[in-house]
């Protein structure tokens, strides 16, 4: 299990429980505590937990990390969705992406896409995007447009948030977005963690003839803080077979279509 991998689930076990001794977190992980050790200074330097003699305590009830530590998370489930996402789009089309690390997935899938990357007229894909990794990935590895919006970076997520990166939005209209979320639920809709990637995602939403999230199951039938858009907004959802049938079903009901990788 590399570093990142157990931050991840050094953060779990403390979302869990509120507390986690070192002797305790050694045996769940199956390290050493010298390494959990070191795992809860450098979580604690970075204010994500609080040090106690012998172990730690969570800072809060729910967790907004560094995009750097949830790449290991649902890494194989995200991958898939990430490639079934990326057939919902067609060539010669303006895409949105938002960040995240699902999101990249559907960006690095889109920029392997021959059809999208030939350059002939009327094939070339454009995409807006306000998450820098985005655009950087698919700057490096395809030849399609992309607009970047502009605003203030997140450095959690790498997303520009602000009412610069709005204005660009509202100038534009998207045939199709691709939306990751931190949580989908049939009555609260989708929602974000953070108030400002909230806005902008709803400006995105607000643009676009289209609207697709991408969740993997574990953030259907949760909730955040903010809210991106009503269900009813919704057109399809991209997840894992991990869903239970009985949450498909209620988005199924609710007029979503729902795709499972």
């Amino acid at each position: 299990m590399d570093r990142y991998a157990r931050w991840n689930a050094l953060l779990e076990l403390l979302t869990e429980s509120g507390r986690v001794t070192v002797e305790e977190a050694s045996e769940r992980l199956d390290v050493s505590q010298a390494t959990i050790r070191r795992d809860f200074d450098q979580l604690a330097q970075q204010q994500m937990i609080t040090r106690t003699r012998g172990g730690a305590v969570a800072n809060g009830v729910s967790y907004d990390l560094p995009l750097r530590y949830k790449s290991a998370k649902h890494s194989a489930e995200k991958q898939r969705i990430g490639e079934a996402a990326a057939r919902l789009v067609t060539p010669g089309t303006v895409v949105g992406l938002n960040g995240g690390t699902t999101i990249t997935e559907v960006a690095r899938a889109l920029a392997v896409r021959p059809d999208l990357n030939a350059g002939g007229e009327g094939s070339q894909l454009t995409v807006v995007t306000n998450a820098l990794n985005i655009a950087n990935e698919l700057l490096l590895r395809s030849r399609m447009k992309i607009v970047v919006a502009g605003g203030v970076v997140r450095p959690q997520s790498f997303e520009v948030v602000g009412p610069l990166g709005g204005a660009l939005l509202k100038e534009v209209t998207l045939d199709i977005v691709l939306l990751g979320v931190d949580a989908l639920d049939v009555e609260l809709g989708a929602a974000s963690h953070h108030e400002g990637e909230a806005s902008m995602n709803s400006l995105m939403v607000a643009r676009a003839k289209r609207v697709v999230v991408i969740a993997d199951s574990s953030k259907l039938g949760g909730h955040a803080f903010a809210r991106i858009c009503p269900i009813g907004k919704v057109e399809t959802l991209v997840t894992d077979s991990g869903a239970p049938a009985s949450t498909i079903a209620a988005f199924r009901e609710a007029g979503v279509d729902v795709i499972t990788a």
